[in-house]
Parts: structure tokens; sequence; C-alpha cells
């Protein structure tokens, strides 16, 4: 295992990510065991100066725990307690998270932060050494000395886990059935018709298989044979999944050379020499999904076609980060952003689960290129990216960032989707920006500047963000509270204020931007609207237009009843406003 590992850790990502293998390791850990992204293992990382002996930490907000990791890359065969104590220290430093956070480095002081909130909530603590040698005898008594105390401590009770070789071993294999689809499927190899070869320690097969025999492959159509996939099929529509229907039918005896391939991993490969069968265990599909999918839908016409053949690389591959990059290197006929990387995560996961349960109609789409089941119903429908956005603008305030889909996936990936969040919010927000998108159409039914329409892509974001402050300037809150998503709609909808709402939204963005238009600019500048829609200032403008709209409203036609109406039936406790997410 110790030489797995340290050939594993030779990876670009460990070598540029980190300066020693003592940390390389602890990152290799929690990439491959906890299951942390790229992003989030080298974040987690806090081992350097004055890391007051805690290699890494991070919480684990599914499973209400804060894992406490010490790593000890060794080659020898035994290590004495002096890492143990090292544990014991940090747990002795943890009782006084005050002065802990004064005399730590910067990154553990960014982590101790996340820490304060998890203890507040009671979640709790796993101290993990993990080792690559075994402890000696003395150490093993060390070990239960203080498992014991830590346990039974009534200040900061903790739980104290020696990953050592052996366990090591044990949790790699037990996360690898976890990370990779259970699919077992066999093969038939025709003879004169593939290549098996051993290529830098791993085992591989270049295969010629009959285009019918993709029929036969487990999980295409549920999604779990591309499960390790970064998006599923992108549909028939897509230009390529068009061309690659096109060759079956029509140019079926080329479709081997037209096509470039098919890219599959899998945790054991055993080939049969005498019958030329291959059984690949733990199947999944990392390129080639749009393929197999068109492929499956032209089924009928497939099954008949004698003499068309697809390339297949089958690759014994059980470490997780090398699989991740081969998936990524690999797909590169339609682009992979930050969302296809989220669309696994369990927060995602999470949500997708909450939502679909709350809304047996409902579907959240998580992966591009996925599409309504024909049993769902379209106005419970939510796009992944959509919903970032909509939380960027309603629950951060911030829509002048709605439009960087790859900063909402990235940088503010952790502000934004959050535990426990309820789908009846989600829905609320999905409700409220359906109303909003009926207003941005080529009729222009609220007279909207034509700036505005240009800016279609980002701009609605702000209109949802003038509702959401609507509510907040009649209720008379404080600029950065934040009104229930749900409550909103509620109220609104009873009181049948809904259009009316978005309609007052609409008219005041539309106002904030003329407004801004028109004032004084030094010599030499030149107003531009898509510079002022993606700043701060626009937020304090369409507040100001906002304020102002409500304050002429009893001097126009039927004002004065309506924001009476407006005031007593949207009238909300202020329990059932938060405050924003920070995203800046």
């Amino acid at each position: 295992m110790y030489e797995k590992i340290l050939n594993e850790i030779k990876l670009p990502y460990y070598q540029q990510q980190f300066p020693n293998n003592g940390q390389r390791f602890v990152a290799w850990y929690l990439r491959n065991i906890h299951g942390r992204d790229e992003i989030q293992a080298k974040a987690d990382i806090t081992d350097g100066a004055d890391d007051k002996q805690i290699d890494a930490i991070f919480v684990d907000d599914e499973y209400n725990k804060v894992y406490i990791i010490q790593g000890k890359f060794i080659g020898g065969d035994t290590v004495n307690a002096e890492p143990i104590r090292e544990v014991l220290s940090s747990w002795v430093q943890l009782k006084d998270l005050v002065r802990l956070q004064e005399t730590a480095n910067n990154k553990l002081k960014q982590k101790l932060a996340e820490v304060v909130i998890a203890f507040d909530d009671n979640y709790d603590i796993e101290f993990e050494l993990i080792t690559t040698s075994n402890l000696t005898e003395q150490a093993q008594r060390d070990l239960f000395t203080f498992q014991k105390e830590l346990a039974e401590s009534e200040d900061l009770s903790a739980n104290l886990r020696l990953i050592d070789i052996e366990e090591l071993q044990h949790r790699y294999d037990y996360a690898l059935e976890k990370e990779n689809p259970v699919i077992t499927h066999t093969l038939a190899l025709r003879e004169g018709k593939f290549i098996k070869m051993d290529l830098a320690g791993t085992n591989v097969i270049m295969a010629s298989l009959p285009l019918k025999d993709c029929l036969a492959f487990p999980g295409i159509k549920d999604g779990t044979l591309s499960q390790k996939n970064v998006r599923q099929s992108l549909g028939l529509s897509n230009h390529v999944n068009k061309g690659i229907k096109n060759t079956i039918y029509n140019e079926s005896r080329d479709f081997f050379f037209f096509h470039n391939g098919i890219t599959a991993l899998c945790n054991k490969m055993i080939f049969d020499n005498s019958t030329k069968q291959v059984t690949l265990k733990g199947l999944s599909i990392v390129n080639g999904c749009q393929s197999l999918n068109t492929i499956l839908s032209c089924s009928e016409k497939v099954k008949i076609l004698e003499d068309s053949f697809i390339m297949f690389r089958f690759y014994e591959i059980p470490e997780r980060d090398r699989a991740d990059r081969i998936s990524i290197s690999t797909n590169s006929q339609s682009s992979i952003k930050p969302r296809d990387l989220r669309s696994n995560d369990k927060r995602v996961l999470n949500l997708k689960r909450a939502f679909e349960q709350k809304y047996p109609q409902g579907y959240l789409k998580t992966k591009r290129g996925e599409t309504l089941p024909a049993n769902k119903n379209k106005d419970f429908e939510l796009d992944l990216s959509d919903l970032a956005k909509l939380f960027v603008s309603w629950h951060s305030q911030r829509p002048n960032i709605a439009y960087g889909e790859t900063k909402l996936f990235d940088k503010y990936f952790d502000q934004l989707f959050r535990k426990d969040y309820q789908p009846e919010n989600a829905q609320a927000l999905n409700m409220w920006m359906r109303l909003v998108w009926k207003r941005w159409t080529k009729d222009n039914p609220l007279s909207l500047n034509e700036s505005l329409l240009v800016m279609r892509a980002y701009a609605p974001y702000h209109h949802l963000y003038a509702i959401s402050n609507c509510f907040v300037i009649l209720n008379k809150m404080p600029q950065d509270n934040v009104p229930s998503p749900s409550v909103t709609f509620n109220k609104a909808e009873k009181s049948n204020l809904l259009d009316q709402l978005v309609d007052i939204a609409g008219s005041c963005l539309n106002s904030s931007l003329e407004a801004a238009a028109n004032e004084p600019l030094p010599n030499n500048r030149v107003f531009s609207p898509q510079n002022w829609i993606k700043t701060k200032t626009c937020l304090a403008d369409i507040r100001k237009a906002i304020n102002l709209h409500f304050t002429m409203l009893p001097s126009m036609p039927g004002g004065k009843e309506l924001l009476q109406k407006l005031k007593l039936e949207l009238q909300m406790e202020s329990s059932e406003f938060t405050e924003r997410w920070a995203a800046d």
C-alpha cells in the first residue's frame, strides 16, 4: 500500500499543489478515502508552521462530524507513540478555540471558523491518525489510554481512530466499492480485432466491437454506466449526436473510421484467453456517453448491422484521482464546466432528493443534457445552473454576479449550496422566476428599456432581486435581510398580488437604469449599461427606485388603496427574514 500511495502522489495534482510527501499523503487520503474533490482537499490541508499538530481539518455537514487528521507517511515497519501525543496535543488546544485561533496559521484560522459553528451544533469530533506503518507495542498501549481519555472527557469528548496500513487498505477497498458503479459486464472479443497490453503498469485492452454489441451494455438508459462521466446525454439535437445518428443510418460501414471511440474504466479486468472473453468489474464509461445513448436510440437499425464496428478502450483504473483526470481529459468534444464537476456533490444530490420527495411531480436536473421525464410536471422543473443564479440573486442579494456560472460553481459554491435547504423555497424561487421570464419576451409587456433587453442573460435576475426588496421595504426591514421565498410567494399568491409585484419590480429596475443613465459623468466618460448592471451600484439604485415608487404610489390613481393592500397582505414576521448569504 505504501508503494501504491507513493506512486499515486507523483501525479501532477499532488506535486503541483503540495510541497512535500507528508502533505501529499494527507491529500491523497482526503481524496481517496473521504471523497473530497481536488479543491476541497487543498483547502482542508492546514499543515505547516503553527499548524498546532493538525495536518488537515474539515467539517462533514452530511454526517455532522468534524474530522481532524494527523498523517505520518513513512516507509518503516513501525512508528512510536509520538504521533499519538501530537493528536493529544491538538485535542488539548481545541479546548480553547479563542487562543488557538490567535496563534494558528492562516489556513487553520479559516478552518477553525467553520469548526466553531460545528461545535455549537454538537457535531461529533473524529481524530484520525493515518500512517503507512504499524504502532509499536508501547504506542498501542498509549493509544488505548488516549482513546479512553478523549471519549470520557466532559468538556470536549472525541473519538480517536488509528488508520494504520491494514486499515488504510480496508478503507481504500471500501471507498472503491462506494465510488464506482456496481456494474459487471462480460464481453466476447473477436479474434484479430483486439489488442491486450500493459501500459504504465495498467492493464489495457483496445478492441473493435460490433456496433450491436453496444446494446448489451447495462446501465446506458438509466445513466449508471456513465456515473463517473461529468455529464449525461446532451440529446439527439446536439450536432455531434446528429452526426452519429446520420452515420448509423447512411454510412454504417465507415462508423469505425468516423468515430473517436469509447473510453471505459473498471476496477478489475479479467481476461479468459481460451474463450477470448473479458469480464469487466466496476465498469464505467467516462467518454462515450453521448455515443452510447445515440446508438441505443437507433437500436432497431443497429441490430441488423453486420459490418459496423466501434473502437473501445478498456482501462483497469481503480485509483479515484486518476479516474477523475481521465474522465475530464477525454471529454473534449464539449467543454467541461465547473457546474459539471459539481453535479455529483453530496449537497447537490441531497437537494435533488429532498426536492423530488417533496414534489413527486418535480425534477431537479443536476447534469447537463438531462431532459424532463414524461411523467413530470414542467412547472416543477429546475435546472442546477438556474438554481445557483436564483440563490445568489435572492439569498446573497448579488444578482450582479449571477451571470458568472463558473464562479457560482467554483468560488461561491459553498456559500450557495447549503445543507438542509428547504425544497419549498427552491420551488418558490422557481415560480417567481417563471413569472419574471414572462415579462422578458419579445412583446416586452413592461416596456423595458432596450438596453435591459439586450442583457437578457443576466438582467432578469436583477428583476428577481427587486421582488425580494419589495418585501424588505414594505416590511421596513434592514437592507441585508432576506425574506423567505416560500412565505413571499404564498402571501402574494393568496392575496392575488403576484403579477402586480412582478410588474412593480420590473418597472423599478427599468427606472433605476434610466436614472443612472441620466447621471452626469466626468468628461470623456460614457454610461455603459453592461458595466452598471454588473456593479453593486446598480443594487443601490434599484433599492432607491423601489423606495421612491412606494413613496409616490399614494399620489397615483388607486395607488393609496394598492399600497395599503400591499402593506396589509404582505406583512411578514421578522423571523421570516434571514441575513443574506455572503458571496463577495
